[in-house]
């Protein structure tokens, strides 16, 4: 299974495109699974102006209708290309909260996406992460069916919170937990590649921890703009996954 859980729109502020666009994108390069996954902040905020407001608090009131909004238009996308592509409908959701600058970037704590099929977690490992670096606790306030870690050195992340590494990723394949391996390379993220996800691939004792706990890996690209787009790139790394007998989410 060819899958891309990673993806952005217009929805998203730093995303161009319209949901078709990276969809078509998809269908063109040979993916199976497509995950629309677009930020939070811009689903619920819906304007940049709204987002860096001083009294952008005021704004929550709105916040779960343009979810519910954001999510209604992905499944008519998902039902417009059921016969070509398998589309997910996800949410990134930032946790980065200091008081100040990212007041508005981390989900309201009364907001619901337990409707969504996954979401996509960010800053795990940030010291002003809202999770405190529990992705457990924090994946069941989501109560999404499926959750996954984006953006993170989970082996480092691990090792800095003193646990062990076989036992952490059995209790992520027990709750439907999985890790992404983020294989961008394109403009918006200056081509730069995730160290983490090179060394993944490179360590056989990681490999085998993950395979033998049964939690699930995915690749995502984290497109933003269509044209960067490189499905080949994704198939790589979906191939590179298959052969370590490793299992994807939704698989």
């Amino acid at each position: 299974m060819i899958q891309d859980l990673h993806s952005h729109t217009y929805y998203s502020f730093c995303g161009k495109d319209k949901p078709e666009a990276i969809v078509e994108a998809a269908i063109a390069g040979g993916i199976e699974v497509f995950g629309i996954s677009d930020h939070n902040y811009g689903v619920g905020y819906g304007r940049l102006d709204m987002l860096t407001a001083p009294d952008s608090g005021r704004f929550h009131n709105t916040y779960e209708r343009t979810l519910t909004r954001y999510f209604d238009h992905i499944d008519l996308i998902r039902q417009k290309y059921r016969d070509k592509i398998e589309v997910k409908r996800g949410i990134e959701i930032c946790t980065l909260h200091d008081g100040t600058s990212f007041r508005a970037h981390s989900l309201p704590d009364e907001t619901d996406i337990s409707f969504f099929d996954y979401c996509l977690i960010e800053n795990l490992d940030s010291s002003i992460s809202v999770t405190g670096g529990d992705i457990f606790a924090y994946a069941k306030r989501c109560g999404t069916p499926v959750v996954g870690i984006a953006h993170t050195d989970l082996f480092g992340h691990i090792r800095a919170r003193g646990e062990d590494p076989y036992a952490y990723f059995s209790r992520m394949a027990e709750q439907n937990i999985f890790w992404e391996m983020n294989v961008s390379y394109d403009s918006i993220h200056n081509y730069r590649v995730h160290g983490y996800m090179l060394d993944f691939f490179a360590d056989e004792a990681k490999q085998e921890i993950v395979r033998k706990s049964g939690a699930r890996v995915s690749i995502g690209f984290d497109g933003h703009r269509v044209e960067d787009y490189l499905p080949e790139r994704v198939k790589e790394y979906n191939d590179k996954l298959t052969a370590l007998g490793i299992l994807k989410p939704f698989e």
